[in-house]
This record gives C-alpha cells, structure tokens and sequence, in this order.
C-alpha cells in the first residue's frame, strides 16, 4: 500500500512538472511570436496629437513627432521644439519590455474589453535592471500587446495600454495611454512644464499625491524602416 500511494505521489509531481513545463512553453512561443513583429520595426518617425492630463500641470494638446531605433533608442518631440528623451521610462517602449533575460511566468487569461488575453509575466534576472516586473496582456489572434504593467524601482508601477489599426502588421498602435502614480513618478530632465501659480499650485502639489497622471498619443502617420541618423537621439 505504501509503495502504491509513494507511486501515484511520484506520478503526480511528474504529471504536474509536464503541465508546468508545457504551459511555460506555450507562453513562450507567444512571446517569441510577439518578439517576432516587433522587430519587423528596425526605426520609425511617427507624428501624432499628444494629450497630458496631469492635476498639477499645466499642459496644452500639442503635436508630436516620434522617434524610435533598436534597440532601444526614444525621443518625442513637439511642435514648441521641446524634446523628451525619456532615459529609464522603459516602459514606454515595447521593445525594451520584451528584450533582455528574464524568468516567464504564466498568467493564465483574463479580459480586456469583453476580449479574453493571454498575460504573461516577465521578471528580470540582471538585478541591476530598473525593471523589478512586467506584466504583458497579449491578444493571441493578433499577437499584439494590448495591455503592459511595469513596476520599476526609481519610478513605481505604470501601465500602457495601446490599440491597434492601419500599422498592426508592423505591431505599431495607432493610440497610446501611458498612465502612472503623479507622487512616484520621476519627470526625464529636459522636460519643462508650467505649474499652477500661487497658493492654487500648492493646494494642488499636495493633492496630488497617490493620483494618477495620463499621457495620450493618437498617430496620424508613421515612416517605418526609413533610417534615422543616432544624432536625432542627443
């Protein structure tokens, strides 16, 4: 009897260990297939309208144009000539997600607007990352993220959620909204905002706290593949 129930413990954990080894693998093929379209995009320059909704800043819509080069290269800059190049605010770009060695979780399926997702978690093995965990949302038919949650270490936890349209093939979204903690969240140098004047830019400072910030870009048009020159990134 003693043998039979140590058998049937011996065959569980091996059935179990086959499960967990076959779902790992599952969620990597997504994520190489995922990986995959990224890197269709070698460079792009894209135009679109940027909204920034942030209580204790005073911004205007504005237009902007977008550059971006592998692998890892980013800067925004809009029509006022004011250019972001936002070091560390990895989680602004997919492709810094998705690069580099990291331990891949499954996180099984949810729903994101009545559609179900794959999520599939991502924990970086160098220590010396910012990023401490990335959660991807994953639409399997199209094999595009529609969801990514990062948590970092210098600027909290903060999400982009991205839709999909005309440059879908090349895994490029055609909306953007990155939102993240006003209190945790640390501005790139070079960036330069107006406050609220007086006692109403204190009241609103304070308040500010634990709330969330949002920044929205909707693309009119991309170049895609065309070369861009590393000093457009200085």
């Amino acid at each position: 009897m003693k043998n039979k129930t140590k058998f049937l413990a011996i065959l569980f954990a091996c059935l179990l260990s086959s499960l967990m080894n076959a779902a790992a693998q599952d969620v990597e093929t997504i994520l190489n297939k995922v990986r995959a379209k990224l890197e269709t995009v070698n460079d792009y320059e894209a135009v679109g309208e940027m909204k920034t909704n942030i209580s204790f800043l005073k911004t205007a819509n504005a237009t902007v144009t977008v550059f971006f080069k592998r692998p890892n290269k980013l800067k925004i800059k809009n029509e006022q000539g004011i250019s972001l190049v936002p070091k560390g605010s990895v989680s602004l770009s997919l492709n810094n997600l998705v690069s580099g060695k990291y331990q891949i979780i499954d996180g099984g399926k949810e729903k994101i607007n009545g559609k179900e997702v794959a999520v599939i978690k991502l924990l970086p093995t160098d220590e010396t990352t910012d990023v401490v965990l990335s959660t991807l949302y994953i639409d399997v038919e199209s094999m595009l993220v529609v969801r990514a949650r990062t948590t970092t270490r210098d600027n909290g936890t903060n999400e982009l959620e991205m839709s999909y349209g005309r440059y879908a093939a090349n895994a490029l979204p055609d909306r953007v909204v990155f939102s993240f903690n006003t209190q945790e969240y640390k501005l790139p140098k070079g960036v330069t905002f107006d406050y609220d004047d007086g006692s109403a830019k204190k009241k609103t400072a304070e308040t500010a706290k634990d709330k969330k910030g949002k920044i929205e870009i909707v693309y009119r048009t991309y170049k895609i593949n065309k070369g861009i020159a590393d000093a457009v990134f200085k």
